[in-house]
């Protein structure tokens, strides 16, 4: 199964110059725990959850932008790269949410969710949430 299949297409993005007001309402409007920061369709950076609190909320900083909170080393993969695979570089890069990339422009992002409601990938869905949750 590739990363195609099971990632969400068409995802809300941000801009750099968005308000952590603005990026909060987006999180909580679409249901989600990141926000990839786009500009001109190219990723430059994402805004989670615990970025909000952790970077601005614990900061005194509710006023920044994206850009002054956002995580700019970004683990992203391609829609042709095998699910398991995707689970794997999850896995081994500690984090919840990959990014899916299509000539340098965002397509899709797949969640450890995602992985997780694959029969096929359940195994290594529960075996990368295991290796993320033991940093946390």
């Amino acid at each position: 199964m590739k990363v195609r299949d099971i990632m969400t297409a068409n995802v809300e993005c941000c801009e750099p110059t968005a308000s952590v007001t603005e990026l909060a309402k987006k999180m909580k409007d679409s249901n989600v725990g990141s926000i990839p920061i786009c500009e001109s369709g190219r990723l430059q950076g994402i805004v989670s959850d615990r970025d909000i609190v952790t970077r601005s909320l614990a900061e005194d900083q509710i006023e920044g932008k994206a850009s002054d909170i956002m995580s700019t080393e970004i683990v992203s993969s391609h829609p042709d790269m095998s699910a398991d695979e995707a689970s794997q570089l999850m896995a081994e890069h500690q984090i919840r949410r990959l990014p899916i990339l299509e000539n340098e422009r965002l397509t899709g992002i797949v969640a450890l969710g995602d992985l997780s409601v694959k029969k096929d990938t359940d195994q290594k869905a529960g075996k990368a949430l295991s290796e993320i949750s033991k940093s946390a």
